[in-house]
């Protein structure tokens, strides 16, 4: 069914505005929807050619990283530059491949499962590029671009502080211009810093005249620049992870990377294309992680048989197998939206740095909520990984105890969760307000609908329409729910973070449950109900599970502002958009779980 198809009965709402957040408000089309098995050969092989270099070079040698032996690291990622998997989404006058916005993806997620090799090559080709990339001028491009295309020289990013995490913009680096105006003279520190023990070339942030917050490139050999020794981490233990110090160390004028007190609009917009790529490698490792662990159940016995064949551990691999699915939907879905926003840019005459910035600005919603989940799904495949391998999955002679010490570190960098929760609403309250995206039409659509009498009518019979209006009611709950919000608490709902963070969650099931259901519906219109059962089930499960959760997370956020007849009339609105038809999840499960015992990965 198109947009323009979309029946009143079924629709939340099908305003002419799209972009970012729209999908909250208007019913999408499966046929418009971009999904995996829309990859075209050449980026099937780009995947397959990352999988092949970690198989071949990254994780033979995986325990040598991980001790972090000299030179070992900078040396992998000179043979990943000359296959080019550092320079993908670099233009070809730079040294790079060219590709398109999914290709690039596709390699992070290609990449994914090395570990802290994997660590490495996205702060490289992420932070330690594109700031340069994007913000560049033509002369530091030319000068720095083609050297990190091809990993002569190896990229890093200075922008955390012992006392300024989240707060980025609370930095207390400091930059002075000389007497003479050639240089400015950097004081302070940063820390936490990937690739900063081996990189050659930092985009470090300091604020000038002590508020214009500014970017620099600062160069390995630059006086008055040190690094501190190595830190001794948790996970990603071969990833190098240094303090940077600054004592009146020379930068050149020409190094200021941008203008001068508009270094948050550098370090804001390559967030948001990080965020993404993050969770591409985090479900990269996902998988990773979850075929190898299907191998393990297939092979440790217990009671005589295969614990494979336990009805608990066909739950958890199915759990995980439809955690990965699903994210993958919503990845490549957002992927293509900004691919395509990307390129009506360009065509309007943005240069190539502008319309990807842009893009990834548009679709900033998306990209927050893609990192929650991403970072959360590979969390709870290592743990679950951990459990199904027992007291072998806390051994070091498994890779799953690796994994499960790698994955931490997901849920706190390129923004915390609770950051990209918080900005998640934070977003689209601010779109709605600028007229970009009409949440108050729909929401007061919804708060008249809880008013009136339910209609009994002829229901949709087609295939998925149980699914289908699952969620469009799941959008009604969220619009319900924070339309009330913001009429009830005005200016001061900034500081219920509480409240905020369920709406996130309610909005994170309900993107995930949609890209999924649009994915299943478009195979099952190319290859038919049969081919795409087990897809089918994985969504049925889902949805089921998205429903629950977001009648959980509404019912908190309620009860947190709204009391007497306002809060009875909205429990039972929520209780009237989460109520769902009994479903037998765990033939579902099952069905998904014997799926992988036979394939013995994951391969769905």
């Amino acid at each position: 069914m198109s947009t323009q198809q979309t029946s009143s009965k079924n629709a939340v709402a099908n305003p002419p505005l799209g972009g970012g957040g729209a999908w909250l408000i208007k019913e999408s089309s499966p046929f418009e929807t971009y999904t995996p098995e829309d990859f075209n050969e050449e980026q099937e092989m780009v995947k397959d050619m990352c999988l092949q270099f970690l198989n071949t070079e990254v994780l033979p040698v995986i325990d040598r990283i991980d001790k972090m032996e000299e030179g070992l690291m900078p040396s992998l990622m000179v043979k990943a530059g000359e296959q080019g998997l550092l320079g993908a989404a670099i233009p070809e006058e730079f040294g790079g491949l060219g590709k398109d916005f999914i290709t690039s993806t596709l390699v992070n997620e290609g990449l994914g499962g090395g570990f802290s090799f994997s660590v490495a090559v996205a702060a490289h080709t992420g932070i330690g590029t594109l700031p340069i990339l994007y913000f560049g001028t033509e002369a530091q491009k030319n000068k720095y671009i083609p050297k990190l295309a091809s990993g002569e020289w190896k990229g890093a990013y200075g922008l955390t502080e012992p006392n300024s995490g989240s707060d980025a913009l609370g930095a207390k680096t400091a930059a002075t211009l000389s007497a003479d105006g050639k240089y400015y003279l950097l004081n302070g520190q940063k820390c936490w810093i990937t690739n900063g023990g081996f990189a050659d070339v930092y985009t470090v942030f300091a604020k000038v005249d002590g508020d214009k917050f500014t970017g620099f490139i600062v160069e390995r050999d630059m006086e008055g620049f040190t690094r501190g020794p190595e830190e001794h981490k948790m996970g990603i233990k071969g990833s190098s992870t240094v303090q940077l110090y600054f004592q009146d160390c020379k930068v050149p004028v020409e190094n200021v990377l941008g203008e001068v007190g508009k270094g948050h609009i550098i370090a804001f917009n390559i967030l948001n294309i990080g965020r993404l790529k993050l969770c591409a490698a985090a479900l990269g490792g996902a998988k990773m992680a979850l075929s190898s662990t299907i191998e393990y159940a297939n092979t440790r016995e217990q009671f005589k048989t295969a614990i494979a064949n336990f009805g608990a551990i066909k739950h958890k691999l199915a759990e995980m197998a439809i955690r990965i699915w699903v994210g993958e939907s919503a990845l490549y879905r957002t992927s293509k939206w900004i691919d395509d926003k990307e390129t009506e840019l360009q065509a309007a005459g943005k240069p190539f740095n502008e319309a990807l910035l842009g893009a990834a600005e548009e679709y900033a919603i998306e990209c927050a909520i893609l990192k929650v989940d991403g970072s959360e799904v590979l969390d709870l495949i290592v743990d679950e990984g951990v459990q199904i391998h027992g007291g072998n999955g806390f051994s070091d002679e498994y890779m799953i105890s690796r994994a499960y010490r790698d994955s931490r570190i997901n849920r706190i960098y390129e923004g915390t969760n609770e950051i990209n929760r918080l900005l998640t609403v934070d977003m689209m309250l601010k779109r709605a307000m600028k007229g970009k995206l009409d949440l108050m039409g729909p929401a007061m659509a919804v708060s008249k609908e809880l008013m009136s009498i339910p209609d009994f009518g002829s229901e949709d019979e087609g295939a998925f329409a149980a699914e289908k209006k699952s969620v469009v009611n799941m959008k009604k709950a969220i619009l319900m729910t924070a339309g009330a919000a913001v009429q009830k608490l005005m200016m001061s709902l900034s500081n219920e973070q509480e409240i905020l963070m369920n709406i996130a969650d309610m909005a994170l099931w309900t993107f995930h449950a949609e890209s999924a259901l649009l994915r299943v519906i478009k195979i099952t219109d190319k290859q038919g109900e049969a081919a795409a059962s087990l897809q089918t089930d994985m969504v049925r499960c889902y949805i089921n599970d998205a429903m629950d959760n977001v009648n959980k997370a509404g019912k908190e956020a309620i009860n947190a502002f709204a009391d007497g007849d306002e809060q009875r009339m909205m429990l039972l609105g929520l209780k009237r958009f989460t109520k769902t038809a009994p479903f037998n999840s765990k033939d579902a499960r099952r069905r998904i779980a014997d799926k992988l015992i036979a394939d013995n990965k994951y391969a769905l």
